[in-house]
């Protein structure tokens, strides 16, 4: 399956690199690349980035200040890197727009849904920052909200793990990966995908979910493509809709009359 339109999800983290903080400009430059690629095959992209490489909301507590100051200032974090991943892509010839929740008229467009229509239809990548604009939410709630607001296909979470596996596969060399796992599962299993509120905004819409290693090149073209990489969060397992269809079909064919005499 090719998607039309993509909403990819990057951890601030993963523009650390190799550093222990900040943005490594190698891997910043690499993920340009692999959007690039996927915008010039014709997908309608829209980007959302985390902050963690700068400042948590969460560490606010360890510093003894004020947990909704502390988001704020994770959310300005994410624009840092949504500015950053920008001037990347546009080094790369791009066009791109940045829209953000907070209002930061010197460099941001005001987040509008109809105006992220409108760049995505023309085929400029698309790029969320500062989270929903709003305290105790995650970017990962931001990149759920924004990608059913924009109508995606999927939400594509580029991680530096291959997908979703049965325990920490840096921990536990016995992990296995699941190729393909309901939403019911993950939470049956208690597995660590999204936080909660993220995750069921992408259940309750019956927006898929691909969690795959977009530190290896090539690997968001190959998904864009239809290529079985990472692990594909669904409503259904594939063997069930099979199921499905097969039991419709049966019953189709014994509801239908036969034409004797």
């Amino acid at each position: 399956m090719k998607y039309n339109r993509i909403l990819l999800k990057l951890s601030g983290e993963a523009l650390m690199g190799q550093q222990q903080y900040g943005i490594d400009a190698a891997r910043l430059m690499q993920y340009a690349e692999e959007i690039k690629a996927a915008a010039e095959s014709g997908t309608q992209v829209a980007v959302v980035i985390g902050g963690g490489n700068i400042f948590r909301g969460v560490q606010a507590a360890a510093f003894g200040l004020d947990r909704v100051q502390g988001d704020y200032m994770g959310m300005l974090a994410t624009v840092i890197n949504s500015m950053a991943l920008q001037s990347a892509l546009e080094v790369l010839g791009v066009q791109t727009r940045l829209l953000s929740g907070l209002t930061i008229q010197q460099v941001c467009e005001p987040y509008l849904r109809r105006r992220a229509l409108r760049h995505l239809e023309k085929g400029r990548v698309v790029i969320f920052g500062a989270g929903i604009g709003s305290p105790y939410f995650t970017t990962d709630s931001a990149a759920s909200l924004r990608a059913i607001e924009i109508e995606a296909d999927v939400v594509l979470k580029g991680t530096r793990v291959d997908g979703i596996y049965t325990a920490d596969p840096e921990k536990d060399p016995t992990a296995t990966r699941f190729p393909e796992i309901t939403f019911d599962e993950v939470i049956e299993k208690g597995l660590n995908v999204m936080d909660m509120t993220a995750f069921t905004l992408c259940k309750e819409n019956n927006l898929p979910i691909i969690v795959f290693d977009m530190n290896t090149a090539g690997n968001l073209q190959r998904l864009i493509d239809g290529e079985d990489i990472g692990t594909r969060v669904v409503m259904f397992s594939s063997d069930s809709e099979q199921l499905n269809s097969k039991q419709a079909s049966l019953q189709s064919s014994l509801d239908t009359p036969t034409g004797q005499a």
